[in-house]
């Protein structure tokens, strides 16, 4: 299941992915996903999509 929201997507990653949702974690993964020739950023747009892009994105901001 793909998140639909800020709600869906922290406990997809807390409690599914087990992995602490720290700033400095959210720091790493914005500098991956705001950068749109990284290879790992690519590869999310081909499975995902730059809607969902666009709010990982917007989510890892509000953390």
């Amino acid at each position: 299941m793909i998140p639909q929201t800020f709600e869906e997507w922290k406990n997809c990653i807390i409690n599914d992915c087990e992995i602490n949702l720290t700033k400095d974690f959210a720091k790493k993964r914005l500098a991956v996903y705001e950068n749109p020739t990284d290879k790992e950023t690519v590869r999310f747009v081909k499975l995902y999509g730059k809607t969902h892009l666009e709010n990982i994105i917007y989510w890892f901001k509000k953390v």
